[in-house]
């Protein structure tokens, strides 16, 4: 998937119609200062980090200014911050309108449903996962047919608008299906959705682009700003490898798998960081370079869960224990494996005679992991 900063987003608002604050992207604390001056864009203003990670308000990421010389002072402050894992390089500086309410509007894709979904809710600029089921309204879109002016009708009524502030929520929500569909969207989202005076303004933008639509849309093709620097590497191996900030290193093969390691080291207290999917590679240098990625990533323990299908249990075990091998024995971390399946006996016997922690049973070889990274660092810092 490719995430669009901001300001990015914006722009993208900007071409479907979708209603702004002024507002420009700065570099410096001197544009910053000339942003005000020039008039671009008036004061109050609010300065605000173009990084993907959300709370920014509550991480410093996001200041005031009402002055110039305040403007320039926020910007220098701001720049330059590691932010989540993320070096502040870019900032928004826009308006800081009266608001009168704030409201969260979202279309995304349901899986489950295999549907577009229209979320919204009268309880904006917070974040949506803390709000009440009952205060969030859901409408399957048809994918063909496309919002319609019934749907509309509803999501505006659900956020209690009336007047020309409903016909304005129309419009908006007919400009955010038309970027949804034709820029192949995975979600556009807006927290909040701000009620100005007579009409809606968008105060956020997080937009989303299917990954593999990028051949459609050229412009979105040479984006980076949804990777860390570990998984443009990633990319360029063709190794599927997300970074998350748990602590704990999952390698697991396939996306299904992947996934259920991830939610039951979460049951058992553990907090799954970088994870990594070897998908059905039978290449023990593969799996060599992929550890050898996760280890860059510093995790306090790893958790290998492979299942033996089409990749042999074994030749895991060969690439993992040589991977293991070319780590400083100062830089080792706690390395835990539970694999079943093809070969499976003799992987267990390659771990095993290499001291890596290996067995059959699940839940035991969760405990173990998430018992070795809660350890003090200086006992956890050589794998068993």
């Amino acid at each position: 998937m490719v995430k669009l900063a901001e300001w990015r987003g914006k722009e993208l608002f900007r071409t479907y119609g979708v209603p702004l604050p002024r507002g420009k992207v700065v570099r410096s604390p001197g544009e910053a200062r000339a942003a005000i001056e020039d008039g671009e864009v008036p004061v109050p203003a609010v300065v605000k980090a173009q990084v993907l990670a959300g709370g920014r308000g509550k991480g410093g990421a996001v200041r005031f200014a009402t002055t110039a010389e305040e403007a320039e002072s926020a910007a220098a402050a701001i720049l330059g911050l590691e932010f989540k894992g993320e070096k502040v390089k870019e900032l928004l500086i826009e308006e800081k309108l009266a608001l009168q309410r704030e409201l969260y509007v979202a279309l995304a894709l349901d899986r489950s449903r295999r549907v577009p979904l229209l979320m919204v809710s009268a309880q904006g600029g917070v974040e949506i996962e803390g709000v009440g089921e009952e205060a969030i309204l859901r409408i399957p879109v048809h994918p063909f047919a496309g919002l319609a002016a019934y749907e509309r009708r509803a999501a505006i009524a659900a956020l209690g608008l009336s007047g020309p502030t409903a016909r304005s929520a129309d419009q908006l929500l007919g400009a955010l299906w038309d970027l949804f569909n034709r820029e192949d969207a995975e979600l556009v989202e807006i927290n909040p959705l701000a009620v100005v005076g007579d009409g809606v303004v968008a105060l956020d933008a997080k937009v989303i682009i299917e990954d593999d639509a990028t051949f459609r849309h050229p412009q979105y093709a040479d984006l980076r700003d949804d990777r860390t620097p570990l998984e443009e590497i990633a990319r360029e191996k063709e190794i599927a490898f997300v970074q998350l900030d748990g602590d704990i290193g999952v390698i697991a093969n396939g996306a299904g798998l992947t996934m259920a390691t991830l939610d039951v080291l979460k049951e058992f207290g553990g907090d799954p960081g970088v994870f990594l999917d070897l998908g059905g590679t039978d290449d023990p240098k593969k799996v060599t370079e992929a550890f050898l990625l996760m280890a860059e990533a510093h995790p306090r323990a790893v958790f290998l869960n492979i299942f033996g299908g089409v990749t042999r249990c074994d030749t895991v075990a060969r690439g993992l224990v040589d991977a293991r091998r070319q780590i400083p024995e100062t830089e080792r971390f706690p390395l835990v494996a539970r694999i079943r399946g093809n070969n499976e006996a003799e992987g267990l016997a390659i771990l095993r005679a290499a001291g890596v922690t290996a067995q059959n049973d699940l839940k035991e070889a969760v405990r173990a992991v998430v018992a070795a990274a809660r350890a003090p660092a200086n006992a956890a810092g050589t794998p068993r």
